[in-house]
């Protein structure tokens, strides 16, 4: 993994591979990103959508393309092999439960230690991030151009966050949309509260090649709000966010902002 202090941000070199026994190396308090490409063949396809519930399967009959429909299946049946290694279970053994806005977690019944975990995929790359007591919320996105963005800022940004977006050099906006986009997203999946919690409440940094910060949270100064950020490139020419709660016991929570534990998975 290559760490950049000076943006924040980190890149993730292809030689470096999940395995079961780094992951149940990992300090109880750390937090563990994997990323996964979606696009399977389709042997490995079948083989993951296996693993899936019929509720599950209905949720994937729901989209209206091949290929969304698709990299929901990988995406889940993912999530369910990552967490079945971690919990010394099979993959359709994993039972999930939902908060009352729709965020999954473990279900109390099925899982041996608390493994907290978040998801979000863009095209074909999925990211998970997981930590053990504490809340994560995570999110991926591709940096591309979107038609009217300076409308969507302005509908979702924070004041704020506004001013600093619109006082960026032209070249640096799109950048700085999704920088923006991908940490007010991760924040309120974290929360677990989704778009209920107003997204003009708090500001996070976005000028590219500046630390991804939680600036404010309501009246509270962003370092004092319980949360901590970072900013990531999972793939060339995508932008994601991680979140995790503070935990004062947690001693790898220094760590964290500089280098969480980042691994590729390619299986």
């Amino acid at each position: 993994m290559v760490n950049s202090p000076e943006t924040g941000s980190l890149s993730v070199p292809a030689e470096t591979f999940l395995t079961p026994d780094k992951a149940a190396n990992l300090a109880n308090d750390a937090v563990e990103i994997v990323i996964a490409p979606l696009n399977v063949e389709a042997d490995a396809f079948n083989a993951l959508a296996a693993w899936l519930h019929d509720d599950e399967q209905r949720i994937a009959e729901r989209f209206h393309f091949e290929r969304d429909r698709r990299r929901f299946i990988v995406a889940r049946a993912r999530l369910r092999q990552i967490l079945a290694a971690r919990l010394g279970t099979q993959p359709r053994a994993v039972e999930f439960a939902y908060t009352a806005h729709g965020k999954p977690m473990l279900a109390a019944d099925s899982a041996s230690i608390d493994l907290r975990f978040n998801v979000s995929h863009c095209k074909d790359v999925a990211v998970f991030a997981f930590c053990r007591g504490r809340e994560v919320g995570i999110d991926v996105e591709m940096i591309e151009r979107i038609e009217g963005i300076d409308e969507v800022a302005a509908h979702f940004f924070s004041r704020n966050e506004l001013h600093a977006y619109r006082g960026l050099d032209e070249a640096d906006k799109d950048a700085g949309f999704f920088n923006c986009w991908t940490r007010k997203e991760a924040f309120v999946k974290a929360l677990g509260e989704g778009l209920h919690f107003p997204l003009d409440s708090f500001d996070v940094s976005l000028a590219p090649r500046e630390p991804a910060r939680i600036l404010r949270v309501a009246g509270q100064d962003g370092a004092d709000c319980g949360w901590c950020l970072r900013g990531f490139s999972p793939l060339p020419g995508y932008v994601a966010a991680v979140v995790v709660e503070r935990c004062r016991a947690a001693a790898n929570d220094d760590a964290f902002m500089r280098k969480p534990a980042c691994t590729l998975w390619t299986h």
